[in-house]
Order: C-alpha cells, then structure tokens, then sequence
C-alpha cells in the first residue's frame, strides 16, 4: 500500500504541477511562464517526486512508464495493475483540485482545453493524427531510455531523478505545440474529464502511443544495453 499511495501523490503532483502550471501561469500577462515554464514545471514535477518517494515506489507516476519497466525487466506484471490504477486515481484528484481552484476566479465561464493533449483541431498547432501519434511513440520511447539507463546499476549513483527530470523537460520543449505533451496516458485522461470540447474522444491516442513508445524504448534498453 505505500508503493501505491507513492505513486499516487507522485502522480498528483505531476499533474497538479504540470497541468496547473499550464493553467495558471503559461499565459498570464507580462509574467507568464510560457513554453519553457511549462516544460520545466513538468520536469520539476518528476525530479522532487522522485526524490521524495521514488525510494518507495520506484518513482514511475505514468502508466506507460510501469508497462515499459515491464518491458524492460525491471517490474513485474503482477504490479502493473495496481500501479495504474493508483496513478489513474492520482492523476484525476489532481485534476479536480485544479478545476475546483480555477472554477472560483472572477468572471469564470468555462475551462477551456484545461492543458489537455489532441490532434488535429485540438493540437496546439495544428498537427495531425499521425505527427502525434509518431511524436508521442518516439519521445516515450526515449524516455524508457532515459530512465532506464540513468537507474542502471551502472550509472552513477543518486543522479536519476535529475536526468529524468531534465529528460521530461526536454520532451515538452520539443512537443506542447505538437500535442501539448502526453506520454503519459493518466495525464492526458484526467484533463479530458474536465476539459470543454472533444478531447476526451481522442484520448485514446494518447493511450495507445505513449504505451506502445514505452514498450519499444524498454525492449532497446534489455536488449541493447543491459549487461548480461
């Protein structure tokens, strides 16, 4: 039970952190945070979590994240579920608080997109299905990499957290304007709840992609890089 209520303030966290940074602060007046704020609350959120839990629970916070450490040998299949399910739950109670918070500003009339991720219409700029579908296969993919490598025996001691961070970070400089960044399926699902318009209809890319991502990037770690 501590590993799952890990994940699941690990998760919260996440996505308080990241989500509301994009909420709140992206696009306030003068002092907004903008792209490069977003991406780094997003990997602060990742980096202190890790640090402050990661010891308990390993510090996934991302269904695609469990499922790829499966993939890589680094977690069993017996966990998976209950992994999943405490970072869905996390990563939904998130997204109530921010809607609670953002539902008592003055004049409030609707959430907007709530930093939620899409397609098409729904992609901050305009990219289709398939640029989605590619970027958020190959950014999880990395990832996996990322993380694997960085918490592998070999790898120098006490710095993974920083090296996920920072990689999280790197994935939403290069990705908000192509989908406003997923890989992770929580994430994405727990802001389409609450969010206005038909992102919850394409949540399911952002299921499929960052899981299918994980799986290829820990695959290329167990087979490419892990000693024998």
């Amino acid at each position: 039970m501590k590993k799952l209520f890990a994940e699941f303030f690990g998760t919260f966290w996440l996505v308080f952190g990241g989500c509301g940074s994009a909420i709140f602060a992206a696009g306030f007046p003068e002092l907004g945070i903008g792209f490069v704020g977003v991406a780094l609350a997003f990997g602060l959120t990742v980096l202190t979590m890790a640090y402050a839990v990661g010891h308990i629970s390993g510090g996934h916070f991302n269904p695609a994240v469990s499922i790829g450490l499966w993939a890589g040998g680094k977690f069993e299949a017996k966990d998976l579920i209950g992994y999943i399910v405490a970072q869905v739950v996390g990563a939904i109670a998130a997204a109530s608080v921010l809607y609670l918070i953002i539902s008592g500003k003055s004049g409030f009339e609707t959430v907007g997109g709530f930093a939620s991720n899409g397609y098409d219409s729904l992609s901050p700029n305009g990219y289709s299905m398939m640029s989605v579908l590619v970027a958020e296969v190959v950014l999880t993919a990395f990832f996996l990499i990322i993380i694997l490598g960085s918490t592998n025996a070999r790898a120098p001691k006490g710095f993974a957290p920083i090296a996920i961070g920072l990689g999280l970070t790197l994935i939403h400089l290069i990705s908000i304007p192509i989908s406003n960044t997923s890989v992770n399926p929580a994430r994405s699902l727990s802001q389409a709840l609450f969010a206005d318009g038909a992102y919850l209809s394409q949540v399911w890319l952002f299921w499929v992609a960052p899981i299918a991502g994980a799986i290829i990037g820990g695959i290329i770690h167990k087979t490419l890089f892990e000693r024998e």
